[in-house]
């Protein structure tokens, strides 16, 4: 067998995500914490959010982190706090999880879908200028599967047209783009720290961070029901606040971080290099571009035959999952937007071709060497 593996070798099915070794390595720094919590009765906006909103706001070079109940509303009220209503336009992609469109839509706003680069999956800045209309407020770059998008591009076609820059960085928490930070250059950025991101917490939560006092006092006043001070009603707010009992495992995580962001490198070098070297005319491996730091919040490959490949592995006891098999300017939701098949032809084609592979920072060699295995099975 390839690489050492044998048929039976693996007592276990191989999932995308694991995280009960992780909670069994700080499960006592967890426990701890959360009896900190319990113990002070202060469960609403206590030290603990404080400290995790510095920490995370100081590791993205921004003053302000502002944690919200999740990150599908760090998003929403980030346009809000920038000034994003009804009658306006926000560029982004369509290759991406469905909150960032819905989040546009919430706002009153319009979403306009621009293409891909198809090497990175992100946001290809060559076709924002050409769908901004005076209607438009905003763009919102993905920085998809962890790696940043153009960020140099889009912020200059952002100043030229003077336009808010949000960046969704759900999946790219400690990424970084030419030794910039996320959110060191925008308007704003936003996390979600939903428990199967690269920092996630044990439920629900998201942060925005940002250097725009403003936008930060805006969105501090918009996650309590729009009310500064207390009882009275300026804005219409949201009652989205990051919970005590999550920034406190959140506070536990971080310093992890770092040590499980180089555990997934590790492991996208060693799938791109073996599968590269052993089907490399049958799938793409992800490219990190010069001068980015990619965190691998997904693994994810252009293949051929990507459904009967993923129902081979099925019943192999592999994991895989596509993101996005459905692209959103062709979700039902957004019919009205008048968009048709074809309009943006590299994110249709990377919704038929991509195929996440599992990866978290305790996969084991020898899953891996399994999984690689298998896929040279199947196209061989």
């Amino acid at each position: 067998m390839l690489f050492g593996q044998g048929e039976n070798t693996l007592s276990q099915k191989i999932p995308m995500l694991d995280l009960s070794n992780q909670y069994h390595n700080i499960k006592e720094e967890i426990i701890e914490k959360l009896d900190q919590v319990m113990s002070s009765s202060q469960f609403i906006l206590g030290n603990h959010v404080k400290k995790i909103e510095s920490d995370i706001a100081k590791m993205s070079n921004t003053e302000h982190g502002i944690g919200v109940g999740n990150g599908s509303d760090a998003i929403h009220i980030a346009l809000q706090a920038a000034g994003v209503g009804e009658g306006d336009e926000v560029i982004t992609t369509s290759f991406t999880f469905f909150a960032t469109a819905g989040a546009i839509a919430r706002a009153n706003a319009t979403p306009v879908f621009v293409d891909i680069d198809p090497v990175t999956y992100n946001i290809d800045p060559l076709k924002i200028e050409a769908a901004i209309t005076e209607k438009t407020k905003a763009i919102i770059p993905v920085h998809l599967y962890g790696q940043m998008a153009d960020m140099d591009a889009i912020m200059e076609i952002a100043k030229k047209h003077n336009l808010h820059v949000i960046e969704d960085a759900a999946q790219a928490i400690g990424s970084t783009y030419k030794g910039k930070q996320v959110g060191e250059m925008s308007s704003a950025a936003t996390y979600s720290f939903f428990p199967t991101k690269n920092l996630g917490a044990y439920g629900d939560a998201g942060m925005i961070v940002t250097n725009d006092d403003n936008l930060a006092e805006q969105a501090r006043v918009i996650r309590v029901h729009g009310s500064k001070p207390k009882y009275h009603h300026h804005v219409l707010g949201y009652n989205s606040r990051l919970d005590e009992l999550q920034a406190a495992i959140l506070t536990v995580k971080l310093p992890h971080l770092s040590s499980w962001t180089e555990n997934r490198r590790n492991h996208a070098t060693c799938y791109t290099k073996k599968l590269n070297e052993a089907v490399g005319e049958y799938v793409v491996t992800p490219v990190e571009v010069e001068g980015n730091y990619h965190v691998f919040h997904q693994y994810t490959l252009r293949v051929q035959k990507r459904d009967e490949l993923q129902a081979f592995l099925k019943e192999q006891g592999i994991a895989t999952m596509i993101y996005y098999p459905i692209p959103l300017h062709l979700q039902p939701v957004f019919t009205e937007l008048g968009y048709k098949e074809g309009d943006l032809p590299e994110t249709e084609k990377a919704a038929k071709e991509a195929l996440s592979l599992p990866m978290f920072p305790e996969l084991k060699r020898e899953q891996q060497d399994y999984v690689i295995e298998k896929i040279v099975e199947f196209y061989s």
